[in-house]
Order: structure tokens, then C-alpha cells, then sequence
């Protein structure tokens, strides 16, 4: 299995962008289909979005649609998660997970991602 360090989150003001970080460590990366969850305090752990493990396929949840942009450098071992037009309500811990079989899709079940990082705060304020 991978290991995943999330970075670059932060409190930040409505409107502005942020990119959050994940570097993978451990074999075989570019096996690993790859995605973000988030959980806001209160809330269920979320699904954000999806890359395919050669990052030709792309998924998104609805509320963020048209606002981030997922991608992935597998020289680097790392998966991005580019944020614009942060709203307070993304308001979150973000997880970046990889998933628990050398399957190259990505799915919004967290239960098929066996490797998490510890997650980075985003704070959106209005």
C-alpha cells in the first residue's frame, strides 16, 4: 500500500483559490486510482473528486463542479486538487485516498480506498 501526506490547506477568504497537495510513497503508484474526500464537522465524509490511475478519467461531486480540478503527476508520485472560487461551505478536513485494488478507476465509495493520509484543514471564511 501507499502512504499519502496531504498538503497546502489553510484559512482563506471566499473567493480565493487554494491547491492541495497528496505525495505518495510506496510501490506502484501509478497503479492507484486516486481521490479527495472531505469531512466537515458534523458531517459524513464526502466523496469530492476522482482520477483515473493514468488520469484520463476525471470525476467530480456536484457542488464543486466548474471549481476544482483534480490532476496528477505519477513522475511525482503526488495527486492534486486545484480549488477556486472557495465557498465557506467547503469548509473541511480534505483526505486524499488511494484506492484498495490496482484498479485503474476511481469510485465515490470511501469503503474501496485502503490507503488515507491524515488530511489538511481548509477553512473558507466569509
Amino acid at each position: 500500500q501507499v502512504q499519502l501526506v496531504e498538503s497546502g490547506g489553510g484559512l482563506v477568504q471566499a473567493g480565493v483559490s487554494l491547491r492541495l497537495s497528496c505525495a505518495a510513497s510506496g510501490p506502484a503508484f501509478s497503479m492507484y486510482a486516486m481521490a479527495w474526500f472531505r469531512q466537515a464537522p458534523g458531517k459524513q465524509r464526502e466523496f469530492v473528486a476522482g482520477i483515473s490511475r493514468r488520469g484520463g478519467s476525471t470525476g467530480y461531486t456536484d457542488s464543486v463542479k466548474g471549481r476544482f480540478t483534480i490532476s496528477r503527476d505519477n513522475a511525482k508520485n503526488t495527486v492534486y486538487l486545484e480549488m477556486n472560487s472557495l465557498k465557506p461551505e467547503d469548509t473541511a478536513v480534505y483526505y486524499c485516498a488511494a484506492r484498495n485494488t490496482y484498479s485503474g478507476t476511481y469510485v465515490s465509495e470511501d469503503r474501496e480506498y485502503a490507503s488515507w493520509g491524515q488530511g489538511t484543514q481548509v477553512t473558507v471564511a466569509s
